[in-house]
């Protein structure tokens, strides 16, 4: 406001001007006829004050100058490199493709096995074979007699398959408990695969680092290598079918384009109606992101189940699968049955899509699910697939009636498909496997045994991941499999699958052959398949929940895209998609601690193709120190001297040597390893010579650290009321120094940097918590933090960043910190913020004022210090919503949008959970055998008393509703302060009430002390919080991404029909026509078991 002084003006309108002009000045607040004054040079002492205060502690403490200063000493000695990334990841890429292939001729090995055994077995029905039945192995009758296909089966810990009980001589057949253990077909089985016993234990011995091994039968049974006991579920049920698996039908068949035509005539009313859904279910399950598929109704009209969808296909992954189930319960029947007009449309949508280009380009199928067929419309198959049969068709018979059989199998047998009849549930699952046997055989004729990976995928019913989920959660793995065929002239052009065989490789023993130490802080190794899904990335989550994880929904099909979101064009995934070598940058937002924080860098990335893999690699690097790479040298006396220190760890997730590769090395500890191979006493023993040259390097950089704590304890002045209790370093080779000031049964948080402690330690493709954050600090101040990770905020971690030279590119030698407190921290902030300038001593405003409110707060916004204790650890802007508002209008903090594409979110669902346990065979079986209780009772009203009685128990569960969590999309705030903005102030105007406040950083730090009047009320201003928001998709958005499809590349072999296919053998009805007494007392002894 400018004030003329030549102007005249009246004595009063003089002095109020002069007092307006003192109240701008001096940013005085009025506030209901009295005012409040916040003085920033007060704020700016107390911030000095405490500041000051932990720096010292810290810089003691810690010992960051004492390391600061070594590492300058050894500056000349050092040799600081660029990294090329490039070459970095091609050579990550041949060391991948190195261990794959070692996998994949393990394989071979078992097929030339399996097919030889095969080739020299004669067939016979009436064989008798005792087998180690993977269920019976060691168990006893009443007289303690080992039952039949048990026996004496010894078993014993083994490190290697995670302490698990097992048998590294023999392996176990598992047959599925809805299947005969002596059918004549699994014996004979059972007895030729026996063969395969020696070369699993031959394959192990060649490559130690194999786990599991196993052949899955076309018959059903599943024989794994080592043996292990299988234990049923608690109904006495083993659901696993090897059959069903996506590793065996991914190897079985080729990719196929899919239509399911579903008959929702009249006649389809009731039981029927229930088995076509549940057909129609298992069909999908035996789809891969490789297929295509949609799924038609018909009557006298065609209904789209998504009618979205109308006149094209999508891609089989989990998502697109789940979606269309969940519309299958919105199938009813009425009116009359044109198989024509569905028949015209499945063509004619295979066809357009085809032309496309965007579908598998190989097989192509129609599914038909339906209770009769009055013609065989041969007239609209000679118009669209004869002669060259391109479209394959597998009719489902549902029901008991015959009447439409013959009709039915002749469209089979005409268009090289197969016919099965479905009269109850539980035959569901084993007849609709019989289309993958037919869509195998143009493989088997041309014997090309197609080595096939899968995405990542948990499977927790295998024994061995059921036990390992009770200790370490569940293990995500890729497959290697490949199919076996058979080999006998005599049934060549049948084209019979005996099976596949494949080995798991979990994901983390991808991780081990990635060296971290030369990613730097930031950076990470990642892979996806061809389908452009995750196979591995750090920010991949495929587990939710506290206590025992559990999978997501969709967690196998979590796409690039999805977790580096700020490529908006998808250029580095389609990139890496299409197998290519190149390079890549872009700024990134990376969340960390729980997305509640956020790091804002610039990533280069580097891809090429794994060869021999349908994989991909890439390698982000961030730029700044994250591109470079410093070489020490020190002699190797030296080294291992201060490598044995006790209070010297590695991390325990880096391979510094390969301790699994022999058997005699898996006990020792990485140092152990580490000093047998600088002995050279162990030529088997194989070790990154790099890495453990840098790591003695940083052992004997760091010593000196050991000895200045170890004085700090023993000085009974220092620390005396025990406020710091650890002090910590970690260095880019993962090695940490830890040092206790307090005895171990006194530290307030036990977790801290232990196995427990995710975060805060090396891990496999990440660097602790603490060091990352560090590294982004300004060099030479500490960065304060609440661990989120704590359910109890009761301590303070303060670390720093080791730079090697003091150039900005320099490399990040190491981090340093402590963990003190959080009562010793405040209370240091508040005896500093009771100091004043005041001659007098008397303070013009203190932090103990009722009008005041002080607030210690992080560069993310987080609370560390508040007078109100509940307020710790949270975001300051659920407390002061309209400070906080303010701040960020002024700059002084930025809000920074972030996106989770592998959200859940909890909705309400009434229905119940009837629909998807039918797709469970067993709980199928128990549905089948109400239904014969209900045809007994009265045949004619068949399908009216099986709706009553279904909708009874489904009526039940409605009125009981539950919340569920499902996918979703959210976004989410974060909050980052403004790096140059030190200090700040401001007036807020609250309905006339003006409150103010004064922000300052506390200097050497990532703190903000914020001082706050609060003698206003304003709770019009909204809380600002970081909850996340659901993304919400209108209907036409929901239409638009699921018509999307990204770029994928297609598997490189196909094999769609072979001219020498026999195609007579196109299936028979199965009818079911057990006894009445048989039937009675299958369901009493369901019911006595229940």
């Amino acid at each position: 406001m400018q004030v003329d002084r030549s102007c005249v003006l009246s004595s009063s309108w003089f002095t109020w001007l002069l007092l307006l002009f003192s109240t701008l000045s001096t940013r005085e607040t009025w506030v209901g006829g009295s005012h409040q004054h916040i003085p920033p040079s007060v704020v700016k002492l107390w911030a000095s004050a405490f500041g000051g205060e932990m720096k010292s502690i810290s810089t003691k403490y810690s010992g960051s100058q004492l390391l600061q200063k070594k590492y300058k000493e050894f500056e000349r000695a050092v040799r600081v490199e660029e990294i090329d990334g490039l070459q970095l990841v091609k050579r990550l890429a041949e060391n991948m493709e190195e261990m794959f292939h070692k996998k994949a001729q393990a394989m071979k090995r078992l097929v030339e096995a399996a097919e030889e055994a095969h080739l020299q077995h004669e067939e016979d029905p009436d064989l008798q074979y005792e087998y180690f039945n993977a269920v019976l192995i060691n168990e006893v009758d009443e007289e303690g007699k080992s039952v039949e296909l048990g026996g004496d089966f010894i078993l014993q810990p083994n490190d290697h398959f995670n302490n698990l009980s097992v048998n590294l001589s023999l392996s176990v057949v598992q047959v599925p408990t809805n299947m005969y253990n002596k059918d004549s077909a699994i014996v004979n089985g059972v007895y030729w695969s026996e063969a395969l016993n020696k070369v699993f234990v031959d394959n192990f011995e060649r490559d130690p680092s194999l786990i599991w091994q196993y052949f899955g039968s076309a018959k059903g049974f599943f024989r794994q290598y080592p043996g292990i006991k299988w234990k049923p579920d608690e109904h006495g049920v083993i659901a696993f079918d090897c059959r069903n698996r996506k590793w065996y039908i991914q190897a079985a068949t080729s990719p196929k384009d899919v239509v399911i035509l579903v008959d929702v005539s009249g006649s389809m009313k009731g039981l029927r109606l229930t088995i076509a859904r549940q057909t129609v279910s298992s069909i999908l399950d035996t789809l891969g992101d490789d297929d295509f598929f949609n799924i038609i109704a018909y009557n006298e009209e065609l209904h789209y189940v998504e009618p979205c969808l109308n006149g094209t296909l999508v891609q089989a992954d989990v998502t697109n699968k789940d979606h269309f189930r969940e519309h299958l319960d919105k199938l009813f029947a009425q009116g009359i049955g044109m198989l024509d007009i569905a028949l015209t449309e499945a063509f004619n949508l295979l066809s357009d899509f085809n032309q496309t280009g965007r579908g598998s380009e190989c097989s192509q199928a129609i599914m038909l699910v339906t209770d009769g067929a009055v013609d065989t419309y041969d007239a609209i198959f000679a118009k669209y697939n004869w002669p060259d049969r391109k479209v394959r068709i597998f009719p489902y018979l549902i029901g008991r009636e015959s009447a439409f059989a013959e009709n039915l199998k002749w469209m089979a047998c005409a268009n090289k498909g197969y016919f099965t009849q479905i009269s109850t549930l539980a035959d569901v699952q084993e007849n609709v496997m019989e289309y993958l046997h037919v869509l195998s055989r143009p493989k088997v004729i041309d014997q090309e045994h197609d080595t096939v990976w899968t995405e990542a995928y948990i499977d927790s019913t295998l024994p061995q991941a059921q036990k390992l989920e009770d200790g370490q959660g569940p293990v995500l793995m890729t497959t290697v499999a490949m199919p076996v065929f058979s080999t006998k002239n005599e049934t060549r052009n049948r084209g019979i699958l005996l099976g596949v065989v494949g080995t798991d490789v979990p994901v983390s023993e991808l991780l081990k052959t990635i060296p971290k130490y030369k990613l730097g802080i930031h950076g990470y190794a990642f892979a996806i398949t061809n389908n452009g899904y995750i196979l591995t990335h750090p920010d991949l989550r495929p587990l939710y929940g506290d206590g025992k994880k559990r999978r997501k929904p969709n967690y196998s099909s979590v796409d690039l895209s999805e977790v580096e979101w700020e490529d908006k064009d998808d250029t580095l995934r389609n990139a890496m998609v299409n197998r290519k070598t190149g390079t890549f940058s872009m700024e990134v937002t990376k969340s960390v601690d729980k997305g509640k924080r956020v790091l804002v860098l610039h990533n280069d990335y580097y891809y090429t193709d794994i060869k021999g893999t349908p994989f991909s690699l890439g390698v982000a690097l961030s730029r700044g120190h994250g591109k470079f790479f410093f070489r020490g040298n020190v002699t190797v006396e030296e080294g291992l001297h201060d490598l044995e220190h006790p209070d010297v760890a590695l991390a325990d997730e880096w391979t510094y040597c390969n301790t699994d590769e022999h058997s005699e090395h898996r006990y020792l500890s990485q140092i152990d390893a580490i000093k047998i191979y600088l002995s050279g006493h162990e030529p088997h023993l194989q070790c990154d010579k790099e890495l453990i040259q840098e790591v003695l390097f940083d052992a004997v950089v760091t010593a000196p650290l050991e000895a200045y704590w170890t004085s700090l304890v023993l000085n009974k002045s220092e620390n005396s009321d025990k406020g710091v209790e650890i002090a910590y370093l970690g260095t880019r080779t993962g090695l940490s120094r830890i040092n206790l000031f307090v005895v171990p049964d006194e530290l307030t948080n036990q977790d801290f940097l232990t196995a427990e402690d995710k975060e805060g330690v090396f891990n496999a493709d990440h660097f602790p918590l603490w060091y990352k954050r560090a590294a982004e600090q300004v060099p030479g101040t500490f960065i304060y933090s609440l661990p989120f990770n704590m359910e109890n905020k009761s301590v303070v971690l303060a670390s720093t960043a080791i730079q090697l030279l003091d150039e900005r590119k320099s490399p990040i030698a190491a981090a340093v910190g402590i963990q003190m407190k959080l009562e010793f921290f405040q209370r240091k902030f508040w005896t500093a913020s009771r100091q004043c300038a005041a001659l007098d001593g008397k303070c013009s405003i203190s932090c103990d004022d009722e009008n005041i409110n002080c607030y210690l707060i992080d560069n993310n916004g987080f609370i560390l210090v508040a007078e109100d204790y509940t307020l710790t650890g949270k975001f300051f802007g659920e407390a002061e919503g309209a400070v906080m508002n303010k701040l960020l209008q002024m700059g002084s903090f930025k809000r920074v949008t972030l996106y989770d594409y592998q959200a859940l979110c909890w909705v309400y669902s009434e229905s119940s959970d009837s629909g998807h346990t039918l797709l469970d065979p067993y709980f199928a079986f128990f549905s089948a055998v109400k239904w014969i209780l209900t045809e007994l009772v009265i045949f004619l009203v068949e399908f009216n008393l099986y709706s009553w009685w279904n909708s009874d128990f489904s009526a039940k569960a409605q009125r009981m509703g539950r919340t569920m969590q499902v996918p979703c999309d959210t976004e989410y705030p974060a909050f980052v302060s403004e790096r140059t903005i030190k200090e700040n102030m401001g007036n807020i105007d609250c309905d006339g009430c003006f409150k103010s406040f004064v922000i300052q950083q506390i200097p050497s730090s990532n703190l903000f002390m914020v001082v706050v009047d609060n003698k206003c009320d304003c709770s019009m201003f909204e809380p600002i919080t970081m909850d996340p928001i659901e993304i919400i998709h209108n209907e036409s958005l929901k239409c638009e991404r699921l018509k999307m499809q990204k770029d994928r590349r297609r598997p490189d072999t196909c094999h769609p029909f072979h001219p020498e296919e026999n195609s007579m053998e196109c299936g028979g009805a199965a009818i079911l026509t057990p006894s009445l007494v048989a039937t009675l007392c299958c369901v009493l002894l369901t019911l006595f078991s229940r």
